[in-house]
């Protein structure tokens, strides 16, 4: 099966215009795989996210790390030997392996002779160098350190610099989005040092094992991930340089800003100057020299790749999915089923089955918990309880008329029937705004009888000529869809009856009743009948005492 980077190769090759045939004759592979690989970029299925450890090695390797980088304050003669330190980890740390491991462990790692160098001369829309860098900028709330991520052509010094919140997978993926939108093309290959958010692993050489997020944005781009040698950032100079710069020039005197957007902006800014500048020993302008590099650069592609890292996580009994310290609320229909998690830089959607069931705010605080409050509208018919003993629905900010209609319903229906209705008033913030379902109680709030039908009637769509089937559910149920009821049966206009009528007759009962009606049920369940019987939520809760009337 193939990986990501096998993909990225054909990708690679397609692009410099080797045919598929040959692409496939040349790596060994089907052509129905290289087609397929032609077309998706990145492949489908299980796909191993962590390298394969040594080992006997790899429990010593920071060992072998601590010793190398001690003697680097050492004298020059009396530095460890790769044979040095394989007898110190045999006999100090146990180490039970071989003497070759650790010599290519520390050959690869070894400080080589100080060598000399050439300027290097990039043909244009070739390289492309990133890296980041740190500026101290004045907030509302103080001076802080900000991350800037630097990314620069290598021919003609055209820089993007963006603020980011953090140096992490997502602000790498979503910095090197924004930087090939605004340069409109694509570098051949992009040079980085050696973060862990982008090469998991050093390898041989110039050999990374990369992170599978990283890999996925090269092929979708079409670019050679390209390394520095370990300890060598002088490989990447230009990037280098422009860190300086911006350090010195975009960010001298210390910006004051009111937030990252206007920070951003003002970086923004700087970067367009840019275009104006000669780069000294050039006889022409940034943006001159740009305009060749465009032209010999990789075109972008249809759409922008997805600046994301996507996880799978399992939604619990709190209609939550717990991803990194934090818990985001799902609907109530996804509880216990698995969820994707995709985390943007300051956002994270949840989907499920292909659908996106949430969006939330990136949270960075550990114990947090994100919640909507419609996700939990339909628990509060099952559980009333949770609408004043929860912090969520305590603190949900609702029109002043929401508190009257609550008082109003229950001072009229009792504490228990009233709440109820409240609550099914308050589910139709699940498909109505807050300002439409406040502006239907204002218009129900002068009757002298007040309901959960009567806002329900104002908040569904007029239709003349439709009528209910004997099958579909009650005019006066918010569910009720007219586009169901069959075309012959629409032709028929009959009146919607009068509820409030009926409401009447079961409110204001004869105080004269017959006895014996009411023998078999029990008192607390007499009460509630009297009280609100054709309130099906309130019957539910009093025991079923339709089935006792009936």
């Amino acid at each position: 099966m193939l990986n990501v980077d096998d993909y990225l190769q054909i990708r690679l090759l397609h692009r410099d215009g080797v045919s598929a045939r040959q692409i496939a004759r040349r790596l060994g592979h089907g052509r129905d795989t290289v087609k397929k690989a032609l077309i998706e970029a990145t492949p489908r299925g299980y796909t191993r996210t962590r390298p394969v450890k040594c080992p006997k090695l790899g429990a010593f390797t920071a060992a072998i790390d601590q010793i190398l980088a001690d003697d680097q304050s050492a004298p020059r003669k009396q530095r460890h030997t790769a044979h040095r330190i394989f007898e110190r980890l045999r006999d100090e740390h146990r180490y039970l392996g071989g003497y070759d491991q650790v010599r290519r462990y520390v050959s690869a790692h070894r400080k080589r002779e100080r060598e000399t160098h050439l300027l290097l001369d990039h043909p244009p829309g070739c390289r492309m160098e990133c890296d980041f860098g740190h500026i101290q900028v004045d907030f509302p709330e103080g001076r802080r350190q900000v991350p800037v991520w630097v990314a620069v052509w290598s021919y003609s010094h055209y820089p993007f610099v963006i603020a980011l919140p953090n140096e992490r997978t997502e602000s790498i993926l979503h910095g090197t989005v924004c930087a090939l939108e605004f340069f409109g093309c694509v570098p051949a290959e992009l040079w980085w040092d050696n973060p862990t958010t982008v090469a998991t692993a050093i390898l041989r050489g110039r050999d990374r094992q990369l992170n599978s997020h990283y890999a996925a944005l090269a092929s979708h781009y079409r670019f050679a991930p390209m390394f520095c040698m370990p300890a060598r950032g002088q490989e990447k100079g230009d990037a280098e340089r422009t860190v300086f710069a911006v350090q010195r020039r975009f960010a001298t005197p210390v910006p004051c800003m009111k937030d990252m957007d206007e920070l951003n902006r003002h970086l923004l800014g700087c970067c367009l100057k840019e275009r104006q500048r000669t780069v000294s020993g050039r006889s022409e302008t940034i943006g001159r020299m740009f305009e060749a590099e465009r032209r010999s650069a990789v075109e972008l592609p249809a759409r922008p790749f997805d600046a994301c890292i996507q996880h799978i996580r399992q939604a619990d009994k709190y209609q939550t999915v717990l991803f990194e310290d934090v818990r985001y609320s799902v609907p109530r229909h996804v509880a216990f089923e698995p969820v994707t998690v995709k985390a943007y830089l300051e956002q994270v959607v949840l989907v499920h089955k292909g659908q996106i069931v949430a969006r939330h705010r990136r949270s960075r605080t550990a114990g947090e918990q994100v919640l909507e409050p419609m996700h939990f509208l339909s628990v509060l018919e099952r559980k009333p309880a949770y609408l004043d003993k929860t912090k969520l629905f305590r603190e949900l900010k609702l029109p002043a008329v929401f508190g009257e209609l609550r008082e109003r319903l229950t001072k009229e229906l009792g504490d228990r029937t009233g709440i109820r209705h409240y609550i099914r008033v308050m589910q139709l913030l699940g498909r109505h705004s807050a300002q439409q379902v406040a502006t239907a109680i204002e218009a129900c709030l002068h009757r002298q009888m007040l309901r959960a039908e009567f806002i329900f009637e104002k908040l569904q769509p007029s239709s003349a000529n439709a009528v209910p089937a004997v099958a579909a559910p009650a005019a006066d149920d918010p569910a009720f869809n007219h586009s169901i009821v069959p075309s012959i049966v629409q032709r028929v206009s009959v009146p919607p009856p009068d509820l409030r009528r009926f409401n009447q007759l079961l409110i204001h009962q004869p105080v004269s009743q017959p006895k014996g009606d009411f023998d078999h049920v029990p008192s607390h369940s007499r009460d509630a009948a009297q009280a609100q019987p054709q309130d099906t939520a309130a019957a539910d809760d009093a025991g079923g005492i339709q089935q006792a009337v009936a």
